[in-house]
């Protein structure tokens, strides 16, 4: 068996046509601010990303790059004077922060209105409680592109390795709403192995390149990697995924590739949480 390519370009694409459709016909320009605190190479990669997409879908994009050194009040007043332009109605800052800066007090600062990444305490217990105002960018775009390929969660077995806040946690939850049957592994599981061969539906997102090997992997599962790994090469560097790919695709029945999966989809859903918190419905 070779898996199918459980693609997010394709996806990613489909719902960037239909922000920009929705825009277009809006009377209201949604619009989007995000800061970037220090020089990360990584993280100025993907804020360049988001600034670019927002242009094409004619969304304001608003990027804040601020030093190295900016304290923890400089932010938190940046942020409450962003609540409070009508311009804006997402707001997003940019992980890792610098040590100075507590990332809790910045999530809890945001307002929940203008909550772009589904962070605030009061929007993740909507998710928990079933009623979503908006929804977590990474997890929900893999259940976008699950259902884009035909792959339905209802009554299969899925299981998620990682438990953040950013992502292990909120795709249990998405999971669960997709009525699976989810359970969550960890580093400190026992067995793992054993546990992710019971997997119909396997996600991993724990931040360890080639992690899930393929003797983990139950025959004909799908196999759903989050995961970016940078790998320093003598001429640059490689991205990989928390799954040693070419091993596992020979016995998944659909893959993701790392990049082209998950990756894609994020900012597309980072998009439409912007429209969702404009008022903008979405066709």
């Amino acid at each position: 068996m070779t898996a199918k390519i459980l693609d997010g370009k394709a996806p990613a694409a489909r719902i960037f046509d239909g922000i920009r459709k929705a825009v277009e016909v809006s009377p209201v320009r949604p619009g989007l601010a995000v800061i970037q605190v220090g020089v990360d190479p990584a993280s100025s990669v993907y804020v360049n990303m988001k600034e670019r997409r927002c242009v094409e879908c004619g969304i304001l994009s608003r990027v804040y790059r601020l030093p190295q050194e900016t304290t923890q009040a400089e932010l938190l007043d940046l942020i409450r004077q962003l609540n409070g332009d009508s311009a804006i109605h997402g707001i997003l800052v940019q992980s890792p922060l610098p040590g100075q800066i507590d990332e809790h007090a910045v999530i809890d600062v945001i307002s929940p209105d203008k909550d772009a990444d589904c962070f605030h305490p009061y929007n993740v217990g909507r998710l928990v409680s079933g009623n979503p105002s908006v929804l977590p960018c990474t997890p929900a775009g893999a259940m976008q592109m699950l259902k884009y390929h035909g792959i339905s969660a209802a009554g299969r077995r899925a299981l998620v390795v990682g438990r953040s806040n950013i992502v292990g946690k909120p795709l249990g939850l998405l999971l669960l709403a997709a009525n699976a049957t989810v359970g969550w592994a960890h580093s400190q599981t026992r067995d793992l192995g054993a546990l992710c061969r019971e997997a119909d539906l396997l996600f991993v997102a724990v931040g360890k390149p080639g992690f899930v090997t393929a003797d983990m992997v139950r025959e004909g599962a799908v196999v759903v990697d989050v995961g970016i790994n940078r790998i320093a090469q003598a001429d640059g560097y490689t991205l990989v995924g928390d799954v040693d790919y070419q091993a596992v695709a020979e016995k998944a029945s659909w893959i993701t590739p790392v990049p082209g999966g998950v990756g894609a989809m994020t900012i597309a859903m980072l998009l439409e949480n912007c429209l969702r918190l404009a008022g903008i419905r979405l066709p």
